[in-house]
């Protein structure tokens, strides 16, 4: 099945979506959905529940499902399972609650420092960026895409499985742009190759768009986008031109800004209009009547 990405928006805002930005036209990942729409007896795939309730990515779900780690009304699940409102859904032999009905989910916004692990483990003790978020009835917090140990900048955080799902799948290319300060300065034509494509030791990548944003000194600035979350892509780009990149901070992703009032260790949680806009940018349900505003600010 073909892979319709996900078109640029128009305009980028801060932690809210432009009105002008027409919402997306998203195909589904192959196979997935195709159908829900025309079950008569309102019963719906277990792998989109089990992602809707936060428990995890869709892709996550399917591989519960496959080890066994599911079952349904006192049996193990597969992948083709269906479920309706009355079934009993068990993981790991404990209930898992599931609704039926739209719900909205929460998204965050994270100015993460330089420091922290987009993990939550681990081995070495270091500080996590999910060490301090709000707790989360009945699901959890899940990071859109990675920033590495020593990378800064947007981080955005949801409890919808399939919202993360989608924003971080390479199919649907949602943009990434980013500020890169380098000792150098690149020549016009490392700038044509860097957006052309450059072989790396995990295949070819390339950057969207790369300009140039000035400096002092032999310090120079750039703004980059590009459309891939490979382990540090960025950097390695520009060390195939001989350039080290001293500081990198992610600035946008897909269309949330990071807002210059939120400043590192800082975070935002994005209220409820502003959510019901992201999910109809993505292509994904968004619930009739809407819950009053949560709080926003969140400050360590």
């Amino acid at each position: 099945m073909s892979m319709s990405p996900m078109r640029r928006p128009r305009k980028p805002v801060e932690t809210k979506v432009a009105k002008s930005a027409a919402p997306q036209t998203m195909s589904p990942l192959s196979g997935e959905d195709s159908d829900d729409a025309g079950i008569a007896n309102g019963s719906q795939k277990l792998q989109k529940m089990l992602a809707a309730a936060g428990l995890g990515s869709r892709r996550e779900m399917e591989a519960w499902i496959a080890d066994g780690r599911v079952t349904v009304n006192g049996k193990i699940a597969t992948l083709g399972t269906r479920i309706v409102a009355d079934d009993r859904v068990l993981l790991d032999k404990r209930p898992v609650r599931l609704t039926f009905e739209v719900e909205l989910p929460r998204i965050l916004i994270y100015h993460k420092p330089e420091g922290e692990i987009v993990s939550r483990d681990d081995p070495k003790s270091r500080k996590t960026v999910f060490d301090e978020l709000p707790r989360v009835r009945n699901g959890k917090w899940i990071a859109i895409g990675r920033l590495d140990f020593n990378t800064e900048g947007l981080l955005i955080f949801t409890t919808h499985g399939e919202l993360a799902n989608r924003l971080m799948h390479p199919s649907f290319e949602v943009e990434r742009e980013y500020a890169v300060r380098i000792m150098g300065e690149l020549s016009q034509e490392q700038m044509r190759q860097m957006t052309s494509g450059i072989e790396l030791d995990d295949g070819t990548a390339f950057l969207e768009r790369i300009v140039e944003q000035g400096g002092e000194g032999s310090n120079r600035w750039y703004k980059v986008i590009i459309k891939e979350g490979r382990n540090r892509e960025i950097r390695r780009i520009f060390e195939a031109m001989g350039m080290m990149v001293s500081r990198l901070i992610r600035v946008r992703f897909g269309i949330l800004n990071l807002p210059p009032r939120i400043k590192r260790g800082q975070m935002l949680e994005l209220e409820t209009g502003q959510v019901a806009a992201i999910l109809k940018w993505a292509d994904l349900p968004v619930p009739a009547a809407l819950p009053q505003n949560r709080p926003q600010d969140k400050r360590r």
